[in-house]
This record gives C-alpha cells, sequence and structure tokens, in this order.
C-alpha cells in the first residue's frame, strides 16, 4: 500500500503518514494510532515498538 493510500483511506496528512513510515515522527496522537489500527486491522502493538535510547545509540 503506498502513503498516499494510507493518507486518503484514513484522512491522515500525507506528511503525517510519510513521517511514520520513515520512522522519523517525534509524536503520535492517538487519533492516528486508532485510525491506522482501523485500516489494517491491527492492536497497537503491531504498529509500535519500544527501542530503549541505549539500543538506539548502538
Amino acid at each position: 500500500m503506498k502513503i498516499a493510500d494510507v493518507a486518503r483511506e484514513t484522512g491522515l496528512n500525507r506528511n503525517t503518514v510519510t513521517l511514520l513510515y520513515k520512522e522519523t515522527a517525534n509524536r503520535v496522537e492517538l487519533d492516528v494510532i486508532d485510525r491506522l489500527c482501523g485500516l489494517f486491522q491491527c492492536e497497537v502493538g503491531d504498529l509500535l515498538e519500544y527501542v530503549s535510547e541505549e539500543s538506539k545509540e548502538s
């Protein structure tokens, strides 16, 4: 699925979807997570993964 498709199907701003896709978003609104879970029929844990600061520095 293309970024434009996700943006259109969810009503999210294309830039928001792009930042999430590139993993460069600094924060994510709960509404965004809700819309993505609805589109992909998945759980929050399927979208997000916790990575500690120590892991990022390695």
